[in-house]
């Protein structure tokens, strides 16, 4: 039992130090490594540590089958993990890059998302009479009434039912985000059942072309147009609200998206609709409303990529052990001839240390190469918050390439350590008797 819970607790205070391994900045990684560059270069132990290790390295190509499945085993850890993280990535700045801080989103008090939200067709001449909200050259107020309907499309990659956002905008909908451009065809024409889609729905999902007609809610609509969002609306299908409503049988609107004036606009907007017991709404930035969209999903595929990465890291490292102990042992002689001149434990467990950290880091960069050349820029879709799908790309940027990397490393020290603490009090008459 005694030897159990010291064994449990050895392990419990490698997973710690690991997890603090993996949540430090880069500053202090940077800080220890050149702790240690300095004590190889200017202490004694240091320098019979630097001798050791190069010896050591010197004899990776004899020893290359063994080293390999360190190399391997990390680089799948890592490029699993990154690939998870990126998704969750690409997920969260597609929606991070829908909503900015001049414009707003009006929904139902209490509502989280559109699809459980309510605004009656008398609420919207108030809305646009509130102070906040930018006034055209016309004198009319950028108000953008608008509808979300999730309708079934075929998927372009297995040809399954997906659930795609239908939007229907007001007039103004399109000078309030005029980051939105048309590339092909032109805008739907009010009062008629035609369709504009978004570039990333043209790449997803089936018969998305410029001329052809989707049969929705028992009607026949053209397609007349494909816009450019960079964002999340580019995985929806948009038409005239005022036609949308009627074909759904939809008698009230779901949102009321608005152009702020500057800075005070908002603060100014949300303190009149307090103040009118007419509107008992919620407003936000749409930049709050769409990153609050992204929570949930980023933090499950985090949490999942972390568990995932945290089970292969495992067999990584049982996979380090063993390469590493058999290292040790076929280089017995060598490790007891270098105790024999001098070598004390220090530079010896040092030097097991730094192979390995060398070969798990030769696996980190290898990871996250893979993942950047296969995920980076792969698109894909998910279920968002409106149970329609989002299309987004992956994002395998310099931070999480950098996680990767502090993985693998920290792999390849707990991976290490065993080994370098037997090879440093290998017997060494016994050694070289047995050699």
């Amino acid at each position: 039992m005694k030897r159990f819970f010291s064994s449990l607790l050895t392990v419990l205070a490698l997973a710690t130090v690991l997890m603090i391994w993996i949540k430090l900045p880069w500053f202090a990684v940077l800080g220890i490594a050149i702790a240690i560059a300095l004590w190889l270069l200017a202490t004694r132990s240091g320098r019979l540590a630097r001798e050791a290790t190069k010896l050591g390295i010197a004899g990776l190509p004899q020893r290359w089958g063994a080293s390999s499945v360190i190399v391997i085993g990390i680089a799948g850890v890592v490029g699993v993990l990154v690939a998870m993280l990126a998704m969750g990535e690409g997920f969260k700045a597609t929606l991070d890059k829908t909503g900015d801080d001049s414009t707003a989103i009006l929904l139902r008090a209490g509502s989280q998302a559109e699809t459980n939200s309510v605004i009656t067709r008398d609420q919207t001449p108030l809305i646009a009479a509130l102070p906040g909200i930018v006034r055209a050259a016309d004198g009319k107020a950028l108000v953008s009434p608008e509808l979300s309907q999730v309708v079934n499309l075929v998927s372009r990659n297995d040809g399954g039912d997906v659930n795609v956002q239908f939007r229907g905008v007001g007039p103004q909908g399109w000078a309030i985000r005029p980051q939105i451009k048309i590339v092909q065809g032109r805008k739907f024409n009010p009062g008629l059942r035609e369709i504009v889609i978004g570039k990333g729905a043209q790449t997803q999902f089936r018969d998305m072309e410029v001329g052809k007609q989707l049969k929705l809610a028992n009607q026949q609509w053209t397609i007349v147009g494909v816009f450019e969002a960079k964002d999340s609306h580019d995985s929806e299908l948009w038409t005239d609200a005022d036609v949308l409503g009627p074909s759904y049988q939809r008698q009230a609107f779901q949102s009321v998206t608005v152009k702020l004036t500057g800075k005070s606009g908002f603060k100014q907007l949300k303190a009149a609709l307090a103040s009118d017991p007419r509107l008992k709404l919620d407003v936000a930035t749409t930049r709050d409303y769409y990153g609050k969209q992204s929570e949930g999903l980023t933090k499950l595929i985090k949490i999942l990529g972390s568990v995932i990465g945290a089970i292969m890291a495992i067999g990584a490292v049982f996979g380090a052990l063993n390469s590493m102990y058999a290292a040790v042992a076929g280089r017995a002689r060598e490790i007891a001839t270098l105790r024999a001149l001098g070598f004390r434990g220090l530079p010896v467990v040092t030097a097991v240390m730094l192979e390995t950290m060398l070969l798990a880091l030769l696996g980190g960069v290898l990871g996250a190469l893979i993942a950047w050349l296969v995920f980076n820029g792969y698109t894909v879709s998910t279920l968002g918050n409106n149970f329609s799908q989002v299309v987004f790309q992956f994002k395998v940027s310099p931070e999480l390439a950098w996680t990767g990397l502090k993985w693998a490393l920290g792999i390849g020290l707990v991976g290490g350590l065993f080994p370098a603490l037997r090879a440093a009090r290998l017997p060494v008459t016994e050694a070289l008797r047995a050699a």
